[in-house]
């Protein structure tokens, strides 16, 4: 085949290439890219949610939101619901898979109601919760009555507040992790529990060994998923604790969210979700960096 020949096979190759690449290219650009430069316009802007009032103050949001003691008090709480559901969701989700993985009518039981959780919407997950750590009329109340202890006010206590969101939002979503993990220990080779066993090898080693190092990318996966859906925490908060008490539970998309849909604030509420988007950012790529180290 001649040069020409083989430059026009190509070109064709190309044409087809883009042709099928296209419509992607399309929806990426239009729901991605555009709002991604769109917020980033509106967020250098006093913009507010009605009318047509639109003025240019260029970088006078972020200056707002560096001395805004508010901010940062949602940024600490974030971090703090973060670190308490990340790494005890993925964990969780872990000894669970490794519990219910296998053959046998009970475990394919268990494996259902341990997913079941994560189907509710957060309305009903947060209704179920509010009613079970109630210190009126809720479920726990009988049990603190029957050892002579007064009831906690779990949802207004202080200290208190954030872990019993934390604790709703593992319930409610430590399904998928854990169908994930169910997925990634399915792939392992039946032959190497073959040969640990043959080697008479603990359950820990065969743990640390051999299931672990097999399903390090999974975890990754999940650590990052889990970042990612942490940091966005609204639902529980706002519908649990409406922020409180004292602002200990109000969390940055909360915030945010007031800021645009009640203040009617929209640039300043878009220079805050682009702080948000750095720190969701920041923390996905020193996950993916430390993942990345331990494969070398």
């Amino acid at each position: 085949m001649s040069t020409s020949s083989l430059t026009a096979a190509r070109r064709l190759d190309a044409l087809a290439a883009y042709i099928f690449l296209a419509p992607f290219a399309v929806i990426y650009a239009t729901f991605l890219v555009y709002p991604f430069f769109k917020g980033l316009w509106i967020s250098l802007h006093d913009w507010e949610l009605a009318g047509n009032y639109r003025k240019y103050i260029g970088l006078l949001n972020y200056e707002d939101m560096w001395s805004d003691t508010i901010f940062w008090k949602t940024v600490g709480n974030t971090l703090t619901f973060v670190a308490m559901t990340v790494p005890t969701m993925t964990a969780l989700a872990l000894v669970l898979a490794l519990a219910v993985f296998g053959q046998g009518r009970l475990k394919g039981v268990l494996r259902s109601v341990f997913f079941m959780s994560s189907v509710f919407s957060v309305s009903v997950v947060t209704l179920i919760w509010s009613m079970v750590l109630s210190a009126d009329n809720g479920l726990l109340v009988p049990l603190f009555n029957l050892i002579g202890v007064k009831p906690v006010n779990f949802l207004g206590h202080p200290t208190l507040a954030m872990p019993s969101i934390a604790l709703t939002t593992l319930w409610w979503g430590v399904g998928l992790p854990m169908a994930l993990f169910l997925a990634a220990l399915s792939q392992i080779p039946p032959e190497l529990y073959e040969a640990a066993e043959l080697d008479h090898a603990s359950r820990f080693s065969v743990l640390k060994n051999i299931t672990l190092p097999s399903i390090r990318h999974t975890v990754l996966l999940v650590l990052v998923l889990q970042i990612v859906g942490q940091f966005q925490i609204f639902g529980q908060a706002h519908l649990m604790t409406q922020g409180g008490p004292a602002n200990r539970t109000r969390t940055l998309v909360q915030y945010i969210y007031e800021t645009s849909f009640r203040d009617w604030q929209v640039g300043y509420a878009t220079a805050m979700s682009f702080g948000l988007f750095i720190l969701m950012l920041g923390f996905t790529m020193l996950q993916l960096w430390l993942g990345r180290r331990g494969d070398e």
